[in-house]
């Protein structure tokens, strides 16, 4: 941007050199930008950083993209949305979210891929094994959770740190201390497919988070394993399809 006064380029001027970003995978895209402007030494734990507008002129891209990453963050730990004051950095390191570096993943796409398929091989049988294992008070802390996801995509609010919980909650009452430690792969993969898939599976989501949970609640093993594969093929399907409309 060109100021007319003295005539200087501002976007010139910025300590901070962008990157040119390609329109495909905006949300990542901007996200790992504002990764790398947070690593800069000048940028200190507290910082607030410049508003959603500043900083969709500075990216070129639309406000609710920068939005969107942002959130992103936030769910990672990196960032912190103070209602009324703005957004500051809680983290300097994503790896405090993403204690595997998978977000140094190039390609979000076979990022999610590879995800995709880690979640089907263990979350079926996780599911069913939480049948088996989950005592009262995890079941109801699961429904809470189910419930709790649906109010806030039916809100249009937030709702991934909630799945990512929801998700969370049915390994651990897998009973398996190695599931446990593999959460933070589940965490990821939450976060990766709702960006790319931008909320574009909402009912889907609901529907099948529902039909896990009542079948853990019932204790019906084959029922929570068969919703779980229901749950992630949706996802899938979705993935492909924007891929294919973005190659």
């Amino acid at each position: 941007m060109v100021n007319m006064c003295t005539g200087r380029d501002r976007s010139k001027s910025m300590a901070y050199k962008y990157e040119k970003v390609n329109k495909k995978l905006l949300v990542p895209q901007i996200e790992d930008q504002l990764m790398i402007y947070i690593k800069q030494d000048s940028i200190t734990i507290g910082t607030k950083l410049p508003n959603e507008y500043d900083l969709a002129e500075r990216f070129g891209v639309g406000r609710s993209t920068v939005r969107e990453a942002i959130k992103s963050l936030a769910s990672k730990g990196v960032l912190e949305v103070r209602r009324g004051a703005g957004t500051f950095v809680k983290s300097k390191d994503m790896l405090m979210g993403d204690p595997l570096g998978l977000s140094r993943y190039k390609d979000k796409y076979k990022l999610a891929m590879d995800l995709f398929e880690v979640r089907i091989w263990l979350e079926p049988e996780v599911a069913a094994k939480a049948c088996e294992c989950a005592n009262e008070e995890q079941k109801r802390n699961i429904k809470e959770l189910c419930d709790e996801v649906e109010h806030l995509y039916l809100s249009g609010k937030n709702h991934i740190p909630k799945d990512m919980e929801f998700h969370a909650s049915i390994a651990k009452c897998s009973g398996n201390g190695v599931v446990e430690v593999l959460v933070p792969v589940i965490h990821t993969a939450v976060t990766t497919f709702a960006n790319l898939t931008n909320r574009k599976l909402m009912q889907e989501t609901i529907d099948t988070h529902r039909e896990i949970t009542n079948a853990i609640l019932r204790g019906d093993s084959m029922g929570a394993k068969c919703a779980m594969i229901m749950h992630l093929t949706y996802n899938r399907q979705m993935l492909m399809r924007i891929m294919e409309e973005e190659s």
